[in-house]
């Protein structure tokens, strides 16, 4: 086993409560809020995109126990990019890396404040040019967050976890218990056909799950990570699972699909002002943002140290001043500006809702090499090297791996221009990592 460890300079200060709460906060953001629209427009009924989102959260909880027992035998910082190394070998792994550095990080960021701006640009009354300058300003403060020690992020992260099952609550107690529609068995018809299929419904709903395995991340700054990082993963996305569903259906119950189909993006903004009234709506709304802010924070904590982790490796151009941490805090202060960089970039060339799937299919590429994975170290390691065992082997591996084939063949059929475009930036890292590595011999 080749046992890719970095050097490991980060505080092992994160206990269980810090770590739920991260993967609760990370996950619940703006998809389940954004999403209703396209998912219900994909899906055609209010059956089957209740379906979806029941689906989508099937696929995630089986990747999730499948990669709890990876992750329990590599409790390293770096997640992904360290399983994959150790699995499959230095050039794989390096991809891995990449992707979430150049792509899916700062991808899945922009996404969420793009999001978000739409939900600030609405409740401070700013009309839409407001949208990008909102996101980045948003993006700016919580990364500055981030640049102290990791205990302040993920104090933010349990009091904005908390705070968001506030406006989630609301939502499913109202929808369930005041809705008056039938959440069963509506059909969109203000459109023709379905837009995409129930295949493309799902891949929309996995934008709402995804988030859970940056908890991985920070396996090298949790305290007991073999027993603590296999718990946060299954608990929370168990969590997120039900309340998903819930939320859907209480929408549904509230809302006609043919009203949430012409509403969009702005069908929860309408909800809360329709049920709560003028002050009640931008209380929730407040709450929802509250709950997207948490979210960032959750990326924001996790994604440098991917960086971090790559760059004490020396994978990256300008590696020694990307892999640099505070004295006191322990805090990849350089890596965390890097991937504030990258997300500004893409929010002024991408659309969020584009965006949020694109990234999706990306990611899923390296998820469905590290479910395989777990065959590999199966047979690679010792019982007694595997401090946690997914339960239904190898039946729960194999959803997973089906359900991510279902993923990238439903994007690819959807949008093969921008699966071209994703892949290519991923394999361009290929002679990143050669002009790299040669420079640094020519050096020795």
């Amino acid at each position: 086993m080749n046992n890719q460890q970095p050097a490991e300079e980060l505080k092992r200060s994160l206990g269980f409560w810090s770590a739920i709460s991260i993967v609760v906060g990370t996950i619940i953001g703006s998809g389940i809020f954004f999403k209703q629209g396209s998912v219900l427009d994909s899906a055609g009924t209010s059956t089957l995109a209740i379906a979806a989102w029941v689906f989508g959260g099937i696929i995630t909880l089986t990747g999730g126990l499948t990669v709890a027992e990876i992750g329990a035998q590599m409790p390293y910082t770096g997640g992904l990019y360290v399983y994959i190394e150790n699995i499959y070998g230095r050039i794989l792994g390096f991809l891995a890396g990449w992707m979430q550095v150049i792509v899916y990080g700062p991808a899945i960021i922009a996404s969420v404040a793009g999001f978000m701006s739409i939900l600030m640009a609405n409740f401070f009354g700013l009309g839409t040019q407001w949208r990008i300058p909102l996101a980045v300003i948003t993006v700016l403060a919580i990364g500055i967050m981030n640049l102290f020690e990791n205990k302040v992020g993920a104090i933010f992260a349990i009091i904005t976890t908390v705070g968001k099952m506030v406006p989630i609550a609301a939502i499913i107690i109202f929808g369930l218990f005041w809705g008056h529609q039938d959440a069963f068995g509506q059909t969109v018809t203000e459109i023709h056909r379905a837009s995409g299929g129930f295949g493309v419904a799902v891949l929309a709903t996995l934008f709402g799950y995804d988030g859970w395995i940056l908890i991985a991340n920070l396996g090298g700054e949790m305290r007991n990570p073999q027993k603590l990082l296999p718990r946060a993963i299954i608990l929370g996305i168990t969590a997120v699972l039900i309340i998903y569903t819930l939320i859907t259906v209480g929408i549904l119950k509230f809302l006609p699909v043919n009203l949430i189909h012409r509403l969009g993006e702005n069908t929860t903004a309408y909800l809360a002002t329709k049920a709560f009234g003028a002050i009640g709506g931008k209380l929730l709304s407040a709450g929802i943002i509250i709950s997207m802010m948490g979210t960032l924070n959750g990326k924001m904590i996790t994604f440098p140290r991917i960086v971090y982790a790559m760059a004490k490796r020396g994978d990256l151009p300008f590696s020694r001043l990307l892999a640099y941490v505070t004295p006191k805090g322990k805090s990849p202060v350089v890596a965390t500006i890097f991937i504030i960089i990258l997300a500004t970039i893409m929010m002024f060339f991408f659309d969020p809702d584009h965006l949020s799937d694109l990234c999706v299919f990306t990611v899923y590429c390296f998820y469905l090499l590290a479910f395989f994975g777990i065959f590999i170290l199966r047979r690679r390691n010792t019982p007694e090297e595997r401090p946690f065992s997914t339960p239904l082997y190898p039946l729960i591996p194999i959803i997973a791996i089906a359900g991510g084939i279902f993923v990238l063949v439903s994007e690819i059929l959807n949008d093969p221009a921008g699966v071209i475009l994703f892949i290519g930036i991923v394999v361009v890292g290929l002679p990143i990592l050669y002009f790299v590595k040669r420079l640094d011999a020519k050096r020795l």
